[in-house]
């Protein structure tokens, strides 16, 4: 089981200098992949999309590449950028200073005029497989910082599911004498009427009311699904896949069935109980959101 949240960043020789990837990951319900390239590699930028799409599962991730210390194709001046400057500098002199000279040196303190561009089809695949390398390499140290990440989030996942579990039988055993609880108040009422009005009261109708309060108070059905839920939940905590979706899908299912049995029962100890349980589901679940 492994975190959402991690940073990864792997590093490359190219030519005289490096390549270099840096992957940041978040959590999110999705898998969303963000690129940011240097402007002369414009061009693979989906092909670093389609390499992250293909390593990566669910979060959100900002990958970002960068070149160092070498440079890759000639200058190009960009020559539409530099004319737009070149008449927004003159429609300035002629606002402000008309029949002044607008010396062609200005463009210089310009950014962004010339451009660097890969147009061999040899140099384009050097940098393809230089980024896929270092895209491995980001990947793997992310991966390590998540796994990290994800054995503590495991942890902290068994340790409250094993609070659950103890609660949920805990309930259980209260089960029979919160149902004797209620044969007694009923007797204790039933003798107190017939001292009143000097009558006998039914018991066949007495034992009916007990029977149909044992029905609508049972929640073995709901603790063993529960218990169930709570099994499937251990096992995924174990898997080295992604399964930060089943968790939360089985998280909202228990919390499906706390939520019953605490309408079912009208014991205050129990009812402290699945409050206690509904809590630390409700923690698990704001942690598995983390969870790939």
């Amino acid at each position: 089981m492994r975190s959402m949240t991690g940073f990864g960043l792997g590093e490359v020789p190219l030519g005289s200098g490096k390549l270099g990837v840096e992957i940041r990951g978040v959590n999110h319900r999705f898998l969303d992949v963000r690129v940011r390239v240097p402007r002369e590699l414009g061009e693979l930028a989906g092909f670093v999309e389609q390499v992250a799409r293909e390593k990566l599962t669910r979060g959100r991730y900002e990958v970002a590449m960068r070149v160092e210390g070498v440079s890759l194709g000639a200058p190009v001046l960009d020559r539409a950028r530099a004319r737009a400057a070149y008449r927004a500098l003159c429609d300035l002199r002629d606002e402000v200073a008309p029949g002044s000279d607008v010396p062609l040196s200005l463009l210089g303190a310009m950014p962004d005029l010339f451009v660097s561009s890969v147009e061999s089809e040899s140099e384009i695949e050097h940098v393809r497989a230089a980024t896929r390398a270092a895209f491995d390499a980001a990947v793997g140290s992310l991966d390590g910082m998540r796994a990290r990440e994800g054995v503590a989030l495991r942890d902290d996942l068994l340790r409250r599911l094993e609070r659950v579990r103890q609660l949920a039988r805990e309930i259980e055993l209260r089960a029979p004498s919160v149902l004797e609880a209620h044969r007694r108040r009923l007797k204790e009422r039933a003798e107190r009427l017939r001292a009143v009005v000097e009558t006998d009261v039914d018991r066949t109708r007495l034992e009916q009311e007990i029977a149909m309060f044992a029905e609508r108070c049972d929640v073995c059905e709901e603790l063993t699904r529960l218990e169930s839920h709570g099994e499937q939940l251990a096992a995924l905590l174990g898997s080295d896949e992604a399964v930060g979706r089943r968790l939360d899908f089985l998280l909202q299912e228990m919390a499906r069935e706390a939520n019953t049995v605490g309408a079912k029962s009208p014991d205050a100890p129990t009812a402290h109980a699945v409050v206690e349980v509904k809590a630390e589901i409700e923690r698990m679940r704001e942690q598995v959101q983390n969870v790939e």
